[in-house]
C-alpha cells in the first residue's frame, strides 16, 4: 500500500514554570492508504501528544515542536504538516484530516446545536451553502446511527447520551471526506456494549469512505479487532511497531511483553493476579540519555544505561527499540 503520512524524528517539549518536559523523544512512524493504526501505551506515554503536534492542537507556549517533519500526501502533492501557516492548518484540520477526541461533551460546544457544530464544519471546508450543508448534517447524522436525526438537528450535546454525543463527533470528523480520522480513545468513558458499536461504525465508515485510521488507545484488548500494525509507545518513543498479529504472537520489546501479560485470560485460572510491570515511569524532565524502560525492564544490562537504543528490524515491518534479543535471550 502506498503511504499517506510519513512522520520523522518527532521531538516535542513542554516549558514550564517547573522545568522542561521531554514529552516527544524522536518518534518515527507511517501510515498507509486504507489502513488502521493502533497507537498504545499507559497514560502519559505521548499518544495524544503526538497527534496533537501534528495537527498543532497543542497550547503553544508553553508546547514547541523542536524538531522533526510530518510528511501528508494531499491531492495537490506532499505538504509538511509541521510547516503550515495558520490558513493552511485550518484547510487540513477537518477538511483532510478528521480528529475523534476523547471526551465528547469537552468537545462540542455545549450553547450551539449538534447540527450546526457539524454543518460549521462542511460550510468551512465545501463551501456549500446553508441549506445544502443543512441536508448533508441530516445526512451523516443518520449515517452515523443517530435515530431520528432530523427532529435531534436542534438539539445540544447535553440532551443526548454518551455513545450519541461520539457519534456526533464521528460525524463532525468525516463530514468533510478526510483521508485521515484520529480517534483519540473514543471509547474510554462508553459502557463495553457502547463501545463495541462505537468500534463497529468506525470500522464500517472506514471501508465505506476508504479512510486511514489512527486509532488511540491503552487498551490492547481493542487493538486485536480494528488495526492492521501497531505503534507501542513508551515515555514518549515508539519503542516498538509491528504488524498487529505478529505483536500478539512474538512481542519484542520487554515493555510490550508486560502490556500482553497484563492482559485478562478467558479460562485463566480462578484466584490468579494480573501481571503487573514494575516500577513507575520515568520523570519526562529528565533528559533521555539511556533506555527509557531499563528501571523496570528484567533484561536489562550494562549497555542500556550508556545510551538510547535505535530501532532494530526484527521481522518483516517489525522494529524495536531494545538492545536484548528476546528471541535468543542474550544482547543483540
Amino acid at each position: 500500500m502506498s503511504r499517506i503520512l510519513t512522520v520523522k524524528n518527532l521531538v516535542t517539549r513542554f516549558y514550564t514554570f517547573d522545568g522542561v518536559v521531554h514529552a516527544l523523544n524522536g518518534v518515527s512512524f507511517h501510515l498507509d492508504h486504507g489502513e488502521t493504526l493502533a497507537i498504545v501505551g499507559e497514560s502519559g506515554s505521548g499518544k495524544s501528544v503526538t497527534m496533537m503536534s501534528l495537527l498543532h492542537l497543542l497550547p503553544m507556549p508553553p508546547a514547541r515542536i523542536e524538531e522533526g517533519e510530518a510528511v501528508f500526501e494531499d491531492d495537490d502533492g506532499p505538504i509538511d504538516l509541521l510547516k503550515l501557516s495558520k490558513p493552511e492548518r485550518r484547510r487540513v484540520r477537518g477538511g483532510k484530516i478528521g480528529y475523534i477526541f476523547q471526551d465528547a461533551l469537552s468537545a462540542l460546544n455545549p450553547v450551539m446545536t449538534v447540527g450546526r457544530q457539524v454543518r460549521e464544519s462542511i460550510m468551512e471546508h465545501l463551501s456549500l451553502d446553508q441549506k445544502a450543508a443543512r441536508e448533508r448534517t441530516i445526512q451523516l447524522l443518520e449515517h452515523v446511527g443517530i435515530p431520528g436525526a432530523k427532529s435531534r438537528y436542534g438539539n445540544y450535546p447535553h440532551q443526548f447520551s454518551g455513545g450519541m454525543r461520539q457519534r456526533v463527533m464521528i460525524a463532525v470528523a468525516i463530514a468533510c471526506d478526510p483521508k485521515i480520522v484520529i480517534a483519540d480513545e473514543p471509547t474510554t468513558a462508553l459502557d463495553v456494549t457502547v463501545q463495541a458499536q462505537i468500534i463497529e461504525l468506525t470500522k464500517r465508515i472506514q471501508d465505506e469512505l476508504g479512510i486511514s485510521v489512527i486509532w488511540i488507545t491503552h487498551d490492547l484488548g481493542v487493538v486485536a479487532g480494528i488495526a492492521d500494525r501497531v505503534l507501542v509507545m513508551y515515555a514518549g518513543s515508539a519503542v516498538e511497531i509491528s504488524p498487529v498479529d505478529r505483536l500478539y504472537e512474538h512481542p519484542q520489546h520487554p515493555y510490550t511483553e508486560g502490556l500482553l501479560a497484563a492482559l485478562p485470560r478467558v479460562g485463566a485460572k480462578r484466584g490468579k493476579r494480573l501481571a503487573s510491570i514494575k516500577g513507575s515511569p520515568p520523570d519526562l524532565q529528565e533528559p533521555p540519555r539511556h533506555c527509557q524502560f531499563a528501571w523496570r525492564c528484567p533484561y536489562n544490562f550494562d549497555r542500556c544505561w550508556a545510551s538510547a537504543p535505535p530501532l532494530f528490524e526484527v521481522g518483516e515491518g517489525h522494529y524495536t527499540k531494545c538492545y536484548y534479543d528476546m528471541d535468543q535471550e542474550r544482547p543483540r
